[in-house]
């Protein structure tokens, strides 16, 4: 699983979301594909970056992924928290 950046050209400056996972995960397949679904409505920018390609990050998330980030703040592991993300949302709009 390549660091790999998507949205549009229109959003680039709007809000980064992370997906923090690994090559072969379903969990983070499917963690990413729910949030392109979400991206148009939302307006986000997401990115996808390999634990397994950095020792620090294999530390910190270990098997524990997929795991979503804005800035600093986790937003949820495993599962694609819609409550949570929208409770995010809200509070920075």
């Amino acid at each position: 699983m390549a660091e790999t950046i998507i949205g549009s050209p229109a959003n680039r400056d709007s809000l980064a979301l992370t997906v923090y996972g690994r090559k072969h995960c379903h969990l983070c397949e499917n963690m990413v594909a729910a949030l392109r679904e979400l991206q148009a409505q939302l307006h986000f920018r997401l990115e996808v970056t390999d634990v397994d390609s950095d020792d620090d990050l294999r530390s910190r998330y270990g098997e524990r992924v997929p795991v979503l980030v804005a800035g600093d703040e986790e937003l949820c592991h495993y599962q694609l928290d819609l409550v949570g993300l929208d409770a995010y949302f809200a509070k920075i709009r």
